[in-house]
């Protein structure tokens, strides 16, 4: 094989070379998009993959990290390891995780949970879910509701442990924090 041909063989064509580039941007994108909301949250609550009811009574007083996501969504499967960090390092200092799944019912969710590792209470998504945090159309999609029941932020994308830290430690007790 003469080297024109060995050149030509090996050589992507335009549409390779875009969906590269879309795959690599997709993968490497900016983390998330972080908006100050400080608003009330109205009250709501779901049922958990292991039966218990959680919600804005039960959770008063604690920080809490709403995280809308979805089994299939890549970036919520990458983003839940952080999140499960997080919630180990901080939950005995007033935090909490509520992952709540967009699409998929209890017994699916609780499985992907339990194949995972993730100990974090995941509940089906609800009608008083919605009206609390809105119609959620992108997954994932998280907000920061500190212990007196207000969203303090919405992050639209991707989180990781030094965002979380940087967004929840301040909210968190003083006598609380590491």
């Amino acid at each position: 094989m003469d080297r024109r041909a060995f050149v030509k063989k090996w050589t992507p064509s335009p549409l390779t070379l875009i969906l590269l580039g879309l795959i690599a941007w997709l993968w490497f994108r900016p983390p998330a998009d972080v908006s100050d909301e400080d608003r009330a949250a109205a009250p709501w609550q779901a049922v958990a993959t292991d039966g218990r009811t959680v919600g804005s009574a039960s959770l008063e007083g604690r920080v809490v990290l709403v995280n809308f996501w979805a089994t299939w969504c890549p970036y919520c499967r990458k983003e839940m390891p952080a999140i499960d960090r997080f919630w180990r390092d901080y939950r005995d200092k007033g935090f909490e995780v509520v992952a709540i799944s967009v699409d998929d019912p209890p017994e699916k969710i609780a499985a992907w949970m339990k194949d995972k590792g993730y100990t974090f209470t995941a509940a089906p998504t609800n009608a008083s879910v919605a009206a609390a945090f809105g119609d959620i159309r992108t997954v994932p999609t998280s907000f920061i509701v500190d212990a007196d029941g207000r969203i303090r932020h919405k992050i639209s994308g991707q989180v990781y442990y030094g965002r979380l830290e940087e967004l929840i430690a301040p909210l968190l007790p003083r006598s609380r924090t590491p």
